[in-house]
């Protein structure tokens, strides 16, 4: 059995990314989102949560976008100046090895930001990382702690299956630049990776078989998609994708997924990739159903 969880990211972002995560699923192929616990929109993130039922709800840890869900003066090393959380997986990866990440902080700022989403109603599928912030160094164990503490029976491993990023870097036009710094990235995440699936299964949790979308994050193409369908090993695999409608506040928050959003909403509700997924026999489901399966 071929099993696929199309998770959309960002849910809670802002308005216009919750309405296109919400028209993705009721329209789409998209099956499972994860709530951004501080994100500008979270209530109406959770609203739209709420509204869809059938959408598994995980949630996306986050160190690198907004402000904290924790009390600040209780998790600074992760702030900037003005109480912010400041800086991607790469500035959090050099605080880490020169020590500067207070690891018990880290796991004060996300255990608030899951009991937020819980105390708001939703109770969670999954956790997962914005921008794989879970897999850096120290970082996923935390995360397993909490899944387990939590209740949350289910994890994302971002080990991007290479036969998968190259059947969605394929054909279609993108941006050849983008997608070989994501490939990059993606490979990093492998080495750091490789023995996620393990250390989980060992406690307890849940993962996918398979995952993809890092390198073509914001370069999905409906050839490169129609392709990854047709490739899709036995098993489950996990793809990520970031629909949405580019609102007002989309432009101006600090995301370079602008335009590449509505144009991955359109391909997520294209008629030809749900006529696809039907005609290969692929289960879409969510990571519910992973924990029930495990």
């Amino acid at each position: 059995m071929r099993n696929l969880i199309v998770n959309a990211d960002d849910l809670g972002w802002t308005d216009g990314v919750n309405r296109g995560i919400l028209d993705a699923f009721r329209g789409g192929i998209v099956t499972s989102t994860s709530l951004l616990a501080n994100g500008m929109a979270f209530v109406g993130g959770v609203n739209a949560a709420k509204s869809a039922p059938g959408l598994g709800v995980g949630v996306h840890l986050n160190l690198s976008d907004g402000v904290p869900a924790a009390e600040p003066g209780s998790v600074t090393s992760l702030l900037d100046g003005k109480g912010r959380f400041s800086g991607g997986p790469e500035s959090l990866l050099l605080k880490r090895a020169r020590r500067c990440l207070v690891l018990a902080e880290v796991e004060r700022e996300w255990d608030a930001q899951i009991r937020k989403v819980r105390e708001a109603g939703i109770r969670p599928t999954h956790l997962d990382g914005h921008k794989h912030v879970h897999m850096l160094p120290g970082l996923f164990d935390i995360a397993l702690r909490l899944a387990k503490r939590h209740g949350i029976e289910a994890i994302r491993v971002s080990l991007e299956e290479s036969s998968l990023r190259a059947a969605l870097s394929s054909r279609g036009k993108h941006n050849p630049g983008v997608v070989m710094k994501q490939g990059v990235q993606a490979r990093g995440l492998k080495l750091l990776a490789r023995d996620a699936r393990e250390q989980a299964r060992r406690a307890g949790i849940a993962t996918a078989d398979y995952f993809s979308g890092i390198a073509q994050t914001g370069e999905l193409t409906h050839e490169g998609v129609e392709l990854f369908l047709k490739s899709l090993p036995e098993g489950t695999t996990e793809l990520m994708c970031h629909p949405g409608y580019a609102d007002e506040a989309l432009q101006k928050s600090a995301t370079r997924l602008q335009a590449s959003r509505p144009k991955e909403l359109e391909i997520l509700t294209d008629a030809r990739i749900r006529n696809l997924v039907a005609s290969q026999g692929i289960r879409l489901i969510d990571y519910g159903y992973v924990t029930q399966e495990a």
